[in-house]
C-alpha cells in the first residue's frame, strides 16, 4: 500500500513537470517574436533597445530554467554515455538511484539554497537593470533559478522513487517461469 503512495507521488511530480514544460514551451514562440522585433528595430530604425535585449535573455533563461525538470523527466539532458545504454533495466535503475541520491539531489539542494538568498538580496534591493531603459525587477529572473532548482529536485526525487521500485521489481526472466 505504501509503495503505491510513493509511486503516486512520482506520478504527481511527473505531471507537474509535464505541465510546466508544456507551458514554458510557449515562451519559445514569444522569444522568436521578441527576437524578430529586436532585429527589425535594429535594422529599420537603427536603434538598440536595452529592454528588448534583456527581455530576450530573460525569456531564454525562463525556458532553460523552468524547462529543466521537463528535460530531465524525458531524459533529454546531456549525459556522458559510455556504458549506460548497454545496461539492462536493473543496472540503469541502480545507476539512476545512486547518481540521483548521491550527486543530483545534494547539488539541487545547494542550488536552491544559494540561489534563494541570491534572489532574496536582489529583491530587498529591488534590483533592476544597470542599463538605462533596461527591465526592472531583476529579482524575478533570479527567483526563477530557485524555482528551476525545485522542479529539478522534484524530478530527481521522482526518478529515485521509480528507480527504487524498478530495483525491487522481479526480473522478467523469473516472471516467465
Amino acid at each position: 500500500m505504501k509503495s503505491i503512495r510513493w509511486l503516486k507521488w512520482a506520478q504527481h511530480i511527473d505531471a507537474l513537470n509535464e505541465r510546466v514544460g508544456q507551458a514554458v514551451s510557449w515562451l519559445n514562440l514569444v522569444l522568436v517574436v521578441v527576437v524578430c522585433i529586436a532585429v527589425g528595430v535594429r535594422y529599420w530604425l537603427n536603434e538598440d533597445k536595452a529592454f528588448i535585449m534583456e527581455l530576450e535573455w530573460h525569456l531564454y533563461a525562463l525556458v532553460f530554467l523552468l524547462g529543466a525538470g521537463w528535460t530531465f523527466k524525458h531524459d533529454r539532458h546531456v549525459r556522458v554515455d559510455l556504458f549506460y545504454s548497454r545496461f539492462d533495466r536493473k543496472d540503469k535503475a541502480l545507476v539512476n538511484l545512486i547518481g540521483t541520491v548521491v550527486l543530483f539531489i545534494p547539488w539541487c539542494l545547494v542550488l536552491i539554497y544559494t540561489s534563494f538568498f541570491y534572489a532574496w538580496e536582489s529583491f530587498k534591493l529591488m534590483e533592476g537593470s544597470p542599463d538605462p531603459g533596461g527591465l526592472p525587477f531583476r529579482f524575478v529572473i533570479k527567483f526563477a533559478i530557485t524555482l528551476g532548482g525545485i522542479l529539478l529536485l522534484l524530478q530527481g526525487i521522482s526518478l529515485s522513487i521509480k528507480s527504487w521500485f524498478e530495483l525491487r521489481r522481479p526480473n522478467d526472466s523469473l516472471q516467465s517461469n
